[in-house]
């Protein structure tokens, strides 16, 4: 399939980020200077419900939620899976997703992993590579009206 799969229509964007509520955030950070602490942090602003993802800070707390060792242990239904890790860690996250029947597979800027994107987007996910939330609410001057 050689197919651009980076580039997303403002409006493919706009509608996974009205449908989803619920934010898994896989390597999350109680770090304030990680990029992950700061999509968090716009994600909390922008009305959704994060749940960071961290089995090294299990036990802890950022931004007033509380980590989770993995995808499996969170007990409310997660409509994306916003990750944070190196590509080559993407394929073991997207099996779990799919357990776990998320709706979406985001991975952040400069991850990229096409055999992921291929399972998760066989069981029924919605898949994006290589973007940040954080700057598509600003690209696209978002508001999320639906929290």
């Amino acid at each position: 399939m050689d197919v651009d799969r980076t580039n997303y229509s403002d409006e493919y964007l706009r509608e996974i980020l009205a449908d989803v509520k619920t934010v898994a955030v896989v390597g999350a950070s109680s770090k304030e200077e990680r990029d992950s602490f700061k999509v968090m942090k716009s994600l909390l602003e922008h009305g959704y419900h994060v749940f960071p993802v961290n089995p090294n800070e299990e036990g802890n707390s950022v931004l007033g939620q509380s980590f989770y060792p993995n995808l499996s242990s969170i007990e409310i239904s997660i409509d994306m899976v916003d990750i944070f890790r190196i590509s080559d860690a993407v394929l073991e996250i997207a099996q779990e997703a799919i357990k776990i029947n998320a709706k979406v597979l985001w991975m952040q800027l400069n991850v990229i992993n096409h055999e992921a994107a291929d399972i998760a987007e066989a069981a029924g996910l919605k898949v994006i590579m290589d973007k940040c939330p954080k700057k598509e609410f600003k690209k696209l001057n978002w508001t999320n009206n639906n929290n």
